[in-house]
């Protein structure tokens, strides 16, 4: 691709915002490795997409101005904090939590008119929401504040308006802080929920800080509100789709884990992620320099033919380590095994209390722009049972 072809890729661009999917699977096919003002190198193979991964000496995570944790940080910081981190998302957490999971679930589920229902409003944004405050033991009172300020974090994440992106970021750590405050002043009588766990975590000989802890809780929630509600959309989408499937995975739910994550293979819910170079290095023929910002088009890598064949083929049979979804190696997501819960949990509540879901006949869905992933409006049509 020539220099001036380079400056054209965009993913705020007219084709890109119709169906940003195929624009990728466009990109990967005539330059893998694309340029651009606004991502600077981006990555579309998974070839080279996971030899980023794998290397984390030579392709730093440590791509912002603020503090990330752990995902902004490379060894050693990022080994301590992550030996906190992890243990949120062992089993024995996530068998505590699946009840009020299914519950969260089941009582959206309930709630679905029959007939046309636009999913995203209806239930996707809301799962997402109350599924997060139950897990971080956050308050109903900050839904519509979260709510909005995943809006506005999406907004000034696409214009990259840094002023805008500061001020949003302020605008969540001033929630944090506050919830933070109230179990301080509250004692032993404080809540014994996840966010009061992290106030007790140390990282060497001392606890973590407010910083600290504010910036996990962001990470984590940033990544969960705007992915699963994703996730909920695609899913929805594809079984409405796939009335075959649909049918298949209502008689065999057990088959519902492997398909959920082949679904979000084949439209991904996160679309890219940063690194940086340490090195001057050469990738997928392009020289690049020490400090070389790079994108990874996760919703281009897991669609690679060169490893899948026909990306758009759904096969329960696939390796499972060749899909990219939650990431690989040190920086694989930790959060996999609740999202992971909370989808199973979701889309077997919802075969189970429809008897069919389908696209809503005359209209189409609005697909989400960069750096969303999925529908930003979802018509569907939902059968009672």
């Amino acid at each position: 691709m020539s220099d001036k072809r380079q400056q054209e890729w965009d993913p705020r661009s007219a084709p890109m915002r119709d169906d940003q999917i195929a624009g990728y699977d466009d990109i990967r096919r005539r330059c893998p490795v694309a340029h651009s003002d606004y991502l600077n190198w981006s990555l579309f193979r998974h070839q080279d997409v996971l030899r980023v991964l794998d290397d984390h000496q030579t392709f730093s995570s440590e791509v912002s101005s603020h503090l990330s944790v752990p995902n902004g940080m490379d060894p050693p910081q990022h080994t301590e904090y992550r030996r906190i981190i992890e243990p949120y998302f062992n089993p024995q957490r996530m068998a505590a939590f699946e009840p009020a999971c299914r519950g969260i679930a089941a009582n959206l589920v309930k709630g679905l008119a029959a007939g046309r229902t636009e999913l995203m409003a209806a239930l996707a944004h809301d799962f997402s929401l109350q599924i997060q405050s139950a897990f971080l033991g956050w308050p109903a009172a900050l839904h519509a504040p979260l709510r909005q300020w995943t809006r506005k974090n999406h907004a000034a994440t696409l214009a990259r308006d840094k002023a805008a992106m500061d001020d949003v970021a302020y605008e969540f750590d001033g929630y944090i802080r506050e919830l933070l405050a109230v179990r301080r002043a509250a004692g032993m009588h404080a809540p014994d929920d996840l966010t009061t766990s992290l106030l007790r975590e140390q990282i060497g000989d001392r606890l973590l800080g407010d910083e600290e802890i504010v910036s996990i809780l962001r990470n984590w929630t940033v990544g969960e509100l705007a992915t699963i509600s994703a996730c909920v959309g695609i899913l929805a989408h594809y079984l409405a789709e796939h009335p075959e499937l649909q049918q298949q995975l209502r008689e065999q739910t057990s088959l519902l884990p492997a398909a959920i994550d082949e679904i979000l293979r084949i439209h991904a819910p996160l679309i890219a992620n940063r690194r940086v170079t340490t090195a001057p290095v050469d990738i997928g023929g392009r020289a690049l320099p020490a400090g070389a910002r790079i994108t990874l088009i996760w919703a281009s890598a897991n669609r690679d033919e060169a490893v899948f064949g026909d990306p758009d083929e759904f096969r329960l049979d696939r390796d499972p380590a060749k899909n990219l979804l939650y990431g690989a190696g040190i920086h694989v997501c930790p959060g996999a095994p609740l999202a992971r819960l909370e989808l199973r949990i979701l889309m077997e509540e919802l075969l189970q209390g429809t008897s069919r879901i389908a696209l809503a006949p005359g209209e189409e869905p609005v697909r989400a722009v960069y750096s969303a992933g999925g529908f930003s409006l979802l018509p569907l049509w939902i059968h009672g049972n």
